[in-house]
């Protein structure tokens, strides 16, 4: 009775809740590593976990280096960013005269002996008129006799058959033209409006003139990491720079057998998470998402419960695992911010100030009754 006497009276129920505090705080204290949400070791250099890294080939568990973004480190980026521009190998531009294929169709023409002539002229249809490479790239003319034309030009063409003729006739003139194309295609794949096989003609074809034949790009294509398969090779083409640089190095001439391919957007993402105004994924417009913008497309930073130290910027590339942090407490941080680029795929997360963890420890893991007791206590004086 005299302890629930002394429980009950105003003047006992500081000390009762007091005892009810200590004993939560010894239950629950030890259990703050277990914060609820995502957290980062502050001040470490080096990850908590260890991650799978592509070594030699295989993959192995290693922990992450975690990088200070500083101005010497966005230097040293951007140098070696264009270092590696400056080495990357992109195949040959210069395309050659065209050479004959298999199906193609040829006219040829012979001054003054129209018996040579295809008949009918104009009133047979091009698919029809003049004279297909068969099969074994060769054509039957005649006097001649079978003669072969693949792989080779219409000068080349004009010569064997002059040849062939001037033993039957005097001072052979004609003229050879490609009326049917039909050997070399190329195909130019993915967000362009009308995608497809190309045929090839006897002038040259870049990738700005085959995108323009299929209708241009969609509003969904990414046009910073366009792919030309050659053969078993694939080169990275950068459109952007085509387009609103002028950088004729990407604009290629195609070759029989390329495939173009003009990827979507949906892999072009960065995803900011953590104590941010609005926490999203993010789109890459036109090639470059800097993080100082991916931090203002997310509201910004929640200055009442984040820790402006702690804005760690995670590149998961399995081959080579990065994660670089930005002390943002200075506002002066937000000019490297601003230089800072981000990659497709890249997670910038803003860490959790102390007291907000702990605050988040209370509201859930303590009962709400809890929180009620509390509250009277705070009605007591306590």
């Amino acid at each position: 009775m005299i302890a629930s006497s002394s429980l009950n009276s105003p003047a006992g129920r500081p000390g009762a809740l007091a005892g009810i505090l200590a004993l939560w705080l010894a239950v629950f204290l030890p259990g703050c590593s277990l914060t609820p949400g995502m957290d980062m070791k502050k001040g470490s250099d080096i990850s908590d976990a260890t991650v799978p890294v592509m070594k030699d080939g295989k993959l192995v568990k290693e922990k992450v280096n975690i990088v200070p973004i500083t101005a010497d480190l966005i230097i040293e980026r951007e140098n070696a960013r264009l270092q590696d521009a400056s080495k990357l190998s992109l195949p040959s531009s210069e395309a050659g005269p065209y050479r004959v294929g298999l199906h193609d169709r040829l006219q040829i023409t012979v001054w003054d002996h129209p018996e040579l002539n295809d008949p009918g002229g104009e009133k047979i249809l091009p698919e029809l008129a003049g004279k297909a490479v068969g099969d074994d790239g060769t054509i039957f003319y005649p006097y001649i006799g079978t003669i072969h034309v693949a792989d080779k030009t219409v000068s080349e063409i004009r010569d064997l058959l002059s040849q062939g003729l001037s033993k039957y006739f005097k001072k052979v003139k004609l003229d050879v033209r490609v009326i049917s194309f039909q050997a070399h295609k190329v195909n130019v794949v993915g967000e362009v409006k009308y995608p497809g096989v190309q045929s090839m003609v006897d002038t040259p074809l870049n990738i700005a003139e085959a995108i323009s034949r299929a209708g241009g790009v969609t509003a969904e294509a990414d046009l910073s990491h366009v792919t030309l398969s050659r053969g078993d090779k694939l080169y990275p083409i950068n459109l952007q720079a085509l387009y609103e640089q002028g950088n004729n190095g990407q604009n290629l001439q195609l070759m029989p057998g390329d495939v173009l391919n003009v990827p979507d957007r949906y892999n072009s993402k960065v995803f900011v998470t953590g104590e941010v105004g609005r926490q999203q994924s993010l789109q890459i417009h036109k090639g470059k998402l800097t993080l100082a913008q991916a931090i203002s497309e997310a509201n910004g930073v929640d200055f009442n419960t984040s820790n402006a130290e702690e804005i760690y910027i995670i590149r998961a590339g399995q081959a080579k695992p990065e994660i670089f942090q930005l002390n943002g407490e200075s506002p002066d941080a937000m000019i490297l911010a601003e230089q800072f680029s981000l990659k497709p795929h890249d997670i910038v997360f803003v860490g959790t100030a102390g007291v907000t963890q702990w605050s988040r420890v209370l509201n859930q893991l303590l009962p709400s009754s809890f929180s009620q007791v509390m509250t009277r206590g705070a009605f007591y004086g306590f």
